[in-house]
């Protein structure tokens, strides 16, 4: 079990976010013989670099005219969050452990299994088709767990400088629910946060005439805004939903008027929605309500969404000729790197092993599911590459 050795080989690596901690080199090892161009794109200061790698293997000459070659790109992160307190993991995190049928380790659902199940795919694919009609290439990132500045974003901003065509792109998130391939991600919300500070006059309390409270000011307008409705969704979007997540004011004292309220709010968008037009009925709201404010934006990252078609149809037969599951198509969730990669890539999907451990203690993967989930992938470039054929 090629892709179950390789999973336990990444696993061992102590690869916390930023770190690749040779992870990328051991996957370039693997790529490299198989006809790869492997590149490392290293980003962010030197106490905190970030390690890409991109490999790409071009389809066999001939096949297809030069301007009709279509790409699929693998794509995943080998950083993982911290263990949390290592005593309440029943095996060390960074030693793959077996027990009941499952694989116990740091990483092991997100999402070092993917990237394992992706390169034997890969492997097994061009054993039996040297010459294939498409191009197929990876990019792994050390910087998904994190901030997210110098990875995936980054890499994507190179390949569009060059003029790299992608067509197809998997990540290999854990989307799986109760068994593998019971769900796929066609697309995710967009996030957008915003900290606004309304500003006030401080005061003693039992003089509220001298003082001008913003607690008072700001509680209808945001009142106002936790009713509105954004907009309605679509057939694959649920409703744009608006969240606070932080108020503060005050001085501690009871008995001091505060001179300013921060609040803290974030947005999950639909594609319904834009962040310019999110923005405008916010500040249309706190200007209507007289505010004096200020309002810093933080857009994470916009939405997307691949309608069924090639990509999406190309996995669906995969997982049903493997498994025997109907996949449901869905963008519930929280953001992932697909959000940079569909700025360049017309067609992205996430697709991977059950989600339940993801960033728990004694995170696993079901070892039954690592080679199905293999084939899946393989299974996709053989349905791409006939459809390049044709």
């Amino acid at each position: 079990m090629k892709a179950l050795h390789l999973t336990e080989q990444l696993v061992s690596r102590r690869s916390l976010t930023p770190q690749d901690d040779q992870c990328q080199d051991i996957l370039a090892a693997r790529l490299a013989p198989l006809g790869f161009a492997c590149e490392t794109l290293a980003f962010g200061p030197d106490s905190l670099r970030v390690t890409n790698l991109w490999a790409k293997r071009p389809a066999a000459p001939g096949n297809t005219a030069s301007d009709a070659i279509k790409t699929i790109v693998f794509a995943g992160h080998t950083d993982v969050v911290p263990t949390g307190p290592l005593e309440l993991w029943h095996s060390d995190p960074f030693t793959p452990t077996h027990k009941d049928g499952k694989l116990y380790g740091r990483g092991a659902a997100d999402m070092k299994t993917s990237i394992a199940a992706f390169v034997v795919a890969v492997e097994e694919f061009l054993a039996t088709t040297p010459n294939p009609a498409i191009s197929i290439a990876l990019l792994i990132t050390s910087d998904e767990e994190g901030p997210s500045v110098d990875g995936t974003v980054k890499v994507c901003e190179v390949l569009r400088e060059r003029g790299e065509t992608l067509d197809y792109c998997i990540v290999g998130e854990p989307t799986s629910v109760e068994r593998l391939g019971d769900m796929i991600k066609n697309g995710r919300r967009g996030s957008m946060s915003g900290k606004l500070t309304v500003k006030g006059v401080q005061g003693h309390i039992a003089y509220p005439q001298l003082a001008r409270n913003p607690i008072h000011m700001a509680m209808p307008a945001l009142a106002e805004l936790a009713t509105l409705e954004w907009d309605w969704g679509n057939d694959f979007f649920q409703p744009t939903s608006w969240q606070l997540s932080n108020v503060h004011a005050g001085t501690g004292a009871t008995n001091v008027i505060p001179g300013s309220l921060v609040a803290d709010f974030n947005f999950r968008f639909s594609t319904e929605s834009t962040p310019e037009g999110l923005q405008k009925l916010v500040h249309d709201v706190l200007d209507r309500h007289g505010l004096d404010y200020e309002l810093q934006w933080t857009v994470g990252g916009l939405p997307f969404l691949t309608q069924p078609g090639e990509l999406v149809g190309a996995v669906q037969q995969a997982i049903l000729a493997e498994t025997g599951v109907t996949t449901e198509l869905s963008t519930s969730g929280g953001t992932s790197d697909a959000r940079f990669i569909s700025r360049i890539c017309p067609q992205v999907i996430e697709f991977g092993p059950i989600n339940a451990s993801i960033h728990q203690i004694d995170e696993h993967v079901l070892v039954a599911d690592i080679e199905p989930l293999k084939n899946i992938y393989r299974r996709t470039l053989d349905n791409l590459n006939a459809q390049a054929s044709a």
